[in-house]
């Protein structure tokens, strides 16, 4: 039987390139990139991390090239300027913009006042931070929330758990409910998600998560608080509690708005090559900029200080998902072959034996995936595994979807590399001299902790 191609990208549904499609889309090298692309983000920092620091951008560019050259000398500039094109405008640089302008925004709100580092204190902190998350993601909730933890806890002996605790809670599985929360939810969105479905259908295991992880907390704080001497109620008066930065609050309203407007309105299209771009989307991408732009012009210094601001992590989330996005390129497309492809073994893994979805599985597998890659690329993987059509995954195909993406979402927290904020915060505590665990420390944590509660989670929603 002759194999054919389904895929996304329009460039290679050409009738001059049907068969040259077909070899690329069938041939398993063409995951080396992404695969060399995720192994080098998670083992670089570990085994050569001054390197790293140095070339990530050069390393991401190797891999994206190990793509694009090949496509360049066999395929023809224009086949290979059009798959660039596609993926940079429909997804790189939409996602990037989201996280952006969360970004710019975030690094301008501060809390100050005098905050004791309570069992009662720090639960309502990392509650706040859990609900915040979901509206100005995980990394935004991150970098507000971080420094005011950290200053509350700053006469704690032991205070490591709480930074723990942060990321399993503010970093993860607090930004599981909107597109804004996390970017695995965002792609989601621009592969065709509305917005309130993930509101809808992972709100109890969301819920369910972070209040038993939030009980969890409060008895372990309660009984160190103790154990180190303090007193559980401390009634000394301190600085009011206050937020700086109300402009930059206001402006998370209209990067809502951006991208609300972007899923409803229609303003007809533009065709670049053979790429086609809704205006409504070129129209958010625009606001988004815009509102990086004004975030800057009307914080004030002190702010960004207080806040310990500094482009470099958005800096390396960007280099790096450039590379993730090219090296997708082909992935993608021996994804849609299916049971016809080269990664007919994992569909069998994630399929019953009557070929319905094993939702269980599709759980599990993305999660474990998310733990040690990243889970954007990886709630990617899974979304085209299960079909990659949005009005099937919401509807009919809803619990998969469901298994989806609370498995990228929630068990990003399972290691340092699952999410960005992740290693954000491990290295925000560092600098303030906290001895946060290793790797594999960090993952007996994680491991004890958060395995219970998805066997929990997988057993009462995805079975």
């Amino acid at each position: 039987m002759t194999m054919r191609v389904t895929i996304a990208l329009p460039v290679l549904l050409w009738p001059s390139f049907a068969h040259a499609a077909e070899e690329i889309a069938y041939h398993p090298v063409w995951a080396v990139p992404f695969v060399g692309m995720l192994a080098s983000i998670a083992l670089f920092p570990l085994a050569a991390r001054h390197f790293w620091e140095h070339h990530q951008g050069k390393v991401a560019a190797v891999w994206g090239l190990a793509v694009l050259v090949p496509l360049l000398v066999w395929q023809g500039p224009l086949f290979a300027a059009d798959a660039l094109l596609h993926v940079a405008l429909l997804e790189y640089i939409p996602f990037i913009l989201v996280l952006l302008a969360l970004f710019a925004v975030a690094g301008g709100i501060v809390v100050r006042g005098s905050l004791r580092g309570t069992p009662i204190v720090n639960t309502i902190l990392l509650a706040i931070g859990t609900v915040l998350a979901s509206f100005i993601g995980t990394t935004g909730a991150s970098i507000v929330m971080i420094r005011p933890v950290l200053r509350a806890n700053d006469d704690r002996k032991h205070s490591v758990h709480v930074i723990i605790f942060f990321i399993f809670l503010v970093s993860n599985i607090g930004g599981s409910l909107t597109p804004l929360g996390d970017p695995p939810l965002f792609l989601g969105f621009l592969r065709g998600v509305e917005f309130f479905w993930t509101t809808q259908h992972l709100f109890l295991p969301m819920a369910l998560s972070a209040g038993i992880l939030l009980t969890l907390f409060f008895v372990l704080d309660t009984v160190i608080y103790r154990r180190e001497g303090h007193l559980v109620h401390d009634e000394t008066p301190g600085e009011p509690i206050r937020i700086s930065g109300w402009p930059n609050i206001l402006l998370i309203g209209v990067i809502i708005g951006a991208i609300l407007l972007s899923a409803t309105l229609d303003l007809g299209t533009v065709t670049l090559l053979e790429t086609t771009v809704a205006l409504q989307d070129l129209l958010r991408d625009v606001t988004l900029i815009a509102v990086a732009a004004v975030a800057m012009l009307v914080t004030p210094k002190a702010n960004l200080e207080a806040n310990g601001f500094s482009w470099a992590p958005i800096l390396e989330v960007a280099k790096l998902f450039a590379g993730i996005f090219v090296t997708l390129i082909p992935v993608l497309a021996m994804l849609r072959a299916g049971l016809e492809g080269p990664f007919a073994p994992l569909v069998a893994m994630v399929s019953n034996a009557d070929g319905s979805a094993n939702n269980f599985a599709y759980f599990w597998m993305t999660g474990i995936l998310s733990s040690f890659l990243d889970n954007a690329p990886t709630y990617i993987v899974f979304f085209e595994l299960a079909g990659g059509d949005p009005a099937y995954l919401m509807t009919a195909g809803s619990v998969t979807l469901g298994a989806i993406s609370a498995g990228a979402v929630f068990m990003g927290a399972n290691t340092y590399l699952g999410n960005a904020p992740n290693f954000m915060v491990y290295a925000i505590a560092r600098n303030a001299g906290e001895p946060m665990p290793s790797f594999f420390g960090f993952m007996r944590w994680s491991g004890l902790i958060l395995l219970p509660i998805f066997l929990l989670v997988s057993w009462l929603f995805y079975r």
